[in-house]
């Protein structure tokens, strides 16, 4: 019996170590984020907001201003906007 209750606790600490560092991890990423676009280096999806980089290969030119894309379906969306706004 003490055998099993002293594996039920080495697992629920592992899962917590496991879960904790993923938790960690996002926290990071997201701080790194939003120093990215504090920076500048990231803009704001028009479509859907999402934050991508500013050199995304998914762009459209209108004039002197570069909307970046996170999909080619937010670039398509944009692209059908401006066709129905002209």
């Amino acid at each position: 019996m003490l055998k099993i209750l002293i594996f039920v606790v080495a697992g629920f600490l592992l899962f917590k170590l496991l879960t904790g560092d993923k938790r960690k991890k996002e926290k990071i990423e997201e701080k790194e984020k939003e120093q990215q676009v504090a920076a500048g280096d990231m803009v704001r999806d028009p479509i859907c907001g999402s934050f991508v980089s500013k050199d995304s290969d998914i762009r459209v030119r209108q004039g002197d201003k570069v909307e970046c894309f996170c999909s080619y379906e937010c670039r398509d969306k944009y692209i059908k906007q401006l066709e129905q706004g002209d």
